[in-house]
């Protein structure tokens, strides 16, 4: 098994894994270990997609899921794509914020060129301008904040997938 990860800067991390054993004989071995009794992740599995959260008890705004997709790779070999990251919702939520907070900024930077060129006071205008892409780093370091919050709850997450293909 060798590992492949993308840089510690992302707020959605990815790895790629390549195994010798058939797509079908991975996804079976997390069907069984997700099965298990004293299993504590909640998951789905549709195709070749799994989907693994933590616990309903140790579940939190920022709490991580681990997508994972088994893609064949020829000759009995697979590769497994990793990603983890933010539950769907709390993804969209932080996409929608981002893109309106875009969107207001092309328009007041548009207010604040008019009212310049018109020589009306520009003050309103050319201070959100301002604040925008200050408001906007902050949502990126909540963002890290977050991940920091549920790394230890990823590392598990990534335990249990590596136990789990190591079988």
């Amino acid at each position: 098994m060798s590992e492949q990860k993308n840089s510690e800067i992302f707020l959605r991390p990815r790895f790629k894994l390549k195994f010798k054993e058939s797509k079908q004989k991975i996804i079976i071995k997390f069907q069984d270990n997700l099965n298990e009794k004293k299993c504590k992740y909640c998951s789905k599995i549709i195709d070749n997609h799994i989907i693994i959260d933590v616990s309903k008890e140790d579940d939190h705004f920022w709490s991580p899921q681990l997508n994972i997709e088994v893609l064949d790779d020829g000759d009995n070999n697979s590769i497994v794509k990793g990603l983890f990251g933010p539950k769907p919702q709390i993804w969209t939520l932080f996409m929608f914020i981002h893109f309106v907070m875009a969107f207001v900024f092309i328009g007041f930077a548009i207010m604040a060129y008019v009212k310049w060129t018109l020589k009306s006071d520009y003050t309103f205008a050319l201070t959100m301008v301002i604040l925008l892409p200050i408001l906007w780093v902050l949502m990126y370091f909540l963002g890290s904040l977050g991940k920091k919050k549920g790394h230890s709850q990823m590392d598990e997450l990534h335990q249990f997938m590596i136990k789990t293909l190591e079988k």
